[in-house]
């Protein structure tokens, strides 16, 4: 199957690694290609240059965004910064249209100033906005309305989203929400061959808010573990 990623950070090259592994032909989308490949140093997460990692990934082909969702066959997975996802989505909607988008951005707003910070082992954590009363995830759907969005693998990094495995043998739960029965069975499909096998339908994508705001007590679990980036864990839903 023909499957894009829009993004290049780590939890898209998670996601491009993992769907070559798997047989797919990945077409990943950036804004400006020869900007992305132009790049000499690590990114904001240390991640090292695109151009390098591709190096090491033969069979990708890197494209511009519109290009690049174009491409696919049904599935495209966001990878988009939440701050910037539904500007950039927005703006290839036509190449969108009758796709799933499967979203795992979080609204995250950086550098702001706040009466009561949260301090961090690595600065202020960001703020979510949207939050409460909308979603990132809902205004993706509003912005698209001829693509399927669901909202998932935001509950866990993408490293562990594409390799469920490697946290308690797997034993833990992944969420998906969206308003499209079909749309939420591809995306559950995708998941079982990444290896879940608690995969939990929350229902329309208005859930996806609960998933978005759980984003700061998965950062709260991982220094209470000690884990000052991302989170090598994962949540069980116990019934």
């Amino acid at each position: 199957m023909k499957i894009t990623v829009l993004g290049t950070g780590g939890g898209g090259r998670a996601h491009t690694a993992k769907l070559l592994e798997l047989g797919h032909e990945v077409y990943v989308g950036t804004r400006d290609p020869e900007a992305t490949l132009a790049r000499t140093e690590p990114d904001m997460m240390g991640n090292p240059p695109y151009g390098q990692w591709l190096a090491q990934h033969p069979g990708v082909t890197l494209l511009p965004f519109g290009e690049a969702a174009a491409a696919a066959d049904e599935l495209v997975i966001n990878g988009i910064d939440g701050h910037n996802a539904r500007a950039a989505l927005a703006a290839i909607a036509d190449d969108l249209v009758g796709k799933v988008l499967i979203d795992y951005a979080v609204p995250y707003i950086y550098r702001h100033e706040t009466e009561h910070p949260w301090p961090t082992p690595w600065g202020v954590m960001p703020k979510l906005d949207p939050c409460d009363t909308d979603s990132l995830a809902e205004q993706i759907q509003r912005a698209l309305p001829d693509t399927k969005v669901v909202k998932s693998f935001v509950t866990q990094e993408q490293t562990t989203v594409v390799n469920p495995k490697s946290v308690g043998g797997g034993d833990h739960t992944m969420f998906v929400a969206g308003d499209h029965a079909d749309a939420k069975r591809a995306a559950t499909e995708l998941l079982k061959a990444y290896g879940w096998t608690d995969i939990l339908d929350l229902g329309p994508l208005v859930c996806a808010r609960g998933m978005e705001m759980y984003a700061h007590m998965h950062s709260a679990i991982a220094f209470g573990l000690g884990q000052q980036f991302g989170g090598h864990f994962g949540v069980k839903v116990v019934r």
